[in-house]
């Protein structure tokens, strides 16, 4: 924890991935209309506008105040790895680095990001809430209230309908490999950093485990040369 290089790669790793997250989703949803799409790549990658009021892939909606508890969890047990990792451990610092911004990104979009999700008999529909009485609702584009949509009738909204934080996404991978979609849903800049910081550290635990086991079995071979020498 006093070593400062260690620091400096934790902490500015996580400062440029946080800014690039943050600063993204702002431009994303103030440029690009909601239902426009912008194409990056042809046939690869493009812009399109999404709310995700789970977590990855869509999952849990309306479980934000689980989610935000288990993202303070994992903010703890990444400092955990940080404080008990070598300082020549420059890879994990990396990509804890990674982690932290990407939980930090998202996090900061269940805290301050809000739409009304309104589940219908047709799907889900999200946006601002621009008028709501007794009886209905009227939603409009987020943030800016634009295009505004027909009332729904809340007699006939699931009961989990209402203000909900959300995620703002944006990229959509088109890629595919015969009728497959090689990423099917839309993410941001932190689900990404999510995903390699992740990945970085899974090869540095199995490297880890190979260094263990390496040492295990020398171990127990100079215990049985000891055992032969008796």
């Amino acid at each position: 924890m006093g070593h400062f290089p260690s620091h400096l790669r934790l902490w500015l790793v996580t400062g440029l991935g946080l800014a690039a997250d943050l600063w993204t989703k702002d431009w994303a949803f103030s440029t690009l209309r909601p239902n426009e799409s912008r194409v990056i790549f042809e046939n690869v990658c493009k812009l399109q506008l999404s709310l995700n009021p789970g977590a990855l892939f869509g999952l849990g909606a309306g479980m934000a105040p689980i989610f935000v508890g288990a993202s303070v969890l994992a903010l703890l047990f990444v400092i955990y790895l940080f404080a008990n990792s070598g300082a020549s451990r420059w890879s994990m610092h990396f990509a804890l680095g990674l982690v932290l911004a990407g939980a930090l990104g998202n996090l900061y979009d269940r805290v301050t990001q809000e739409a009304y999700v309104a589940y219908t008999s047709r799907g889900r529909d999200i946006g601002k809430c621009i008028n709501e009485t007794e009886t209905t609702v009227t939603l409009g584009d987020f943030t800016d209230g634009k295009n505004r949509r027909p009332p729904y009738a809340k007699s006939k909204l699931d009961s989990d309908s209402g203000i909900q934080p959300v995620v703002r996404d944006f990229i959509k991978i088109e890629a595919k490999i015969g009728k497959f979609s090689l990423w099917p849903w839309i993410f941001n800049i932190a689900d990404a950093l999510l995903v390699v910081g992740v990945g970085i550290l899974l090869v540095n635990f199995w490297f880890d485990r190979k260094h263990d086991q390496a040492h295990e079995a020398a171990g127990s071979t100079a215990d049985m040369a000891k055992e032969e020498s008796y």
